[in-house]
């Protein structure tokens, strides 16, 4: 069964101030979503599921799935504050997502193959894609562990010259994840050094040659059953916060520790870029407008 392609579309962009996802950058009006789809339809995905909010569907719909509904299957799921495990639910006053754990999970009926994910405000480039499909396609099905992987990147080529970022901090040994952490807030300060927070709230050092989790993952169909354990558990602990978040590189690093799963880290020869800030996106129109000029992409991706 050919893999399918989950896309996590419903973040506002708090820090952009709008929807990125569908804001244009290549010179026909072309966003950094649909390049990502024309690079997963050409290494062999048939099928993509946007996970979105209900209150843009429609504009998302007709700006963004219309495009390419005729040249790979287009399902569309929605992430709500009030999808939560029976016996669960939201604390008065909070509007903040659970995080990308509990997005995923919004597709967790759908899904019934090999998936990848990614945000659908990256550009991961063409060869992160075959990347992953040669994976899936070379990997067997999983008997006593599950078997994953993940499009790892150097983490100076991930930061914002505009402001602090959150990635997760990957540690390895011979391709082979050992543990990724989630760290937000992360920005070379005024002294040099690369900082960032980690989950304990502790401002610490990181490498810039550190591996970097920017959510390009490769995940067998069993994994949403071990998301929903892990979300229950996250929600006994801090479901009543109202900022807190349950992330994917927490579960996968759960997994890998207790002995369920590895996760083998690809390497790519693409570039990453993305926009966080809007004074990012200068920047990402000119590395798509230079591939562009390379032959890597028509000019017109659709037409």
């Amino acid at each position: 069964m050919k893999p399918t392609l989950l896309v996590l579309a419903a973040g506002m962009g708090s820090r952009y101030g709008g929807l990125k996802q569908m804001d244009p950058m290549g010179p026909n009006g072309e966003t950094v979503l649909d390049y990502s789809v024309y690079d997963a339809i050409k290494a062999g995905f048939t099928r993509v599921v946007f996970i979105i909010r209900k209150d843009f569907e429609d504009a998302f719909r007709n700006e963004v799935g219309a495009k390419f509904e005729d040249k790979i299957d287009v399902d569309y799921v929605f992430q709500d504050l009030n999808d939560l495990p029976e016996g669960y639910s939201l604390p008065e006053g909070r509007v903040k997502p659970w995080g990308t754990t509990h997005a995923i999970l919004a597709a967790r009926d759908v899904i019934d193959s090999h998936f990848a994910v990614i945000n659908a405000d990256d550009f991961y480039g063409a060869d992160s894609f075959q990347q992953i499909t040669s994976y899936f396609t070379a990997t067997a099905d999983a008997t006593d562990k599950e078997h994953y992987c993940m499009v790892g990147y150097k983490l100076s080529n991930t930061l914002s010259d505009h402001g602090d970022v959150n990635r997760g901090i990957c540690k390895d040994t011979n391709g082979f994840l050992d543990a990724v952490e989630e760290h937000t807030e992360i920005l070379i300060e005024k002294d040099g050094i690369c900082r960032g927070e980690n989950l304990e709230g502790d401002r610490v050092e990181i490498s810039t040659s550190a591996i970097a989790s920017m959510n390009f993952w490769g995940f067998s169909a069993s994994l949403m059953d071990h998301l929903q354990t892990h979300f229950i558990e996250f929600l006994k602990e801090r479901g009543t916060e109202m900022k807190s978040e349950c992330y994917i590189p927490t579960v996968v690093d759960e997994l890998l520790t207790s002995g369920k799963a590895d996760c083998n880290i690809l390497e790519t020869t693409s570039s990453w870029f993305g926009v966080t800030y809007p004074q990012d996106k200068d920047a990402c129109v000119t590395s798509i407008n230079k591939l562009v000029d390379a032959g890597d992409y028509p000019a017109n991706l659709w037409g």
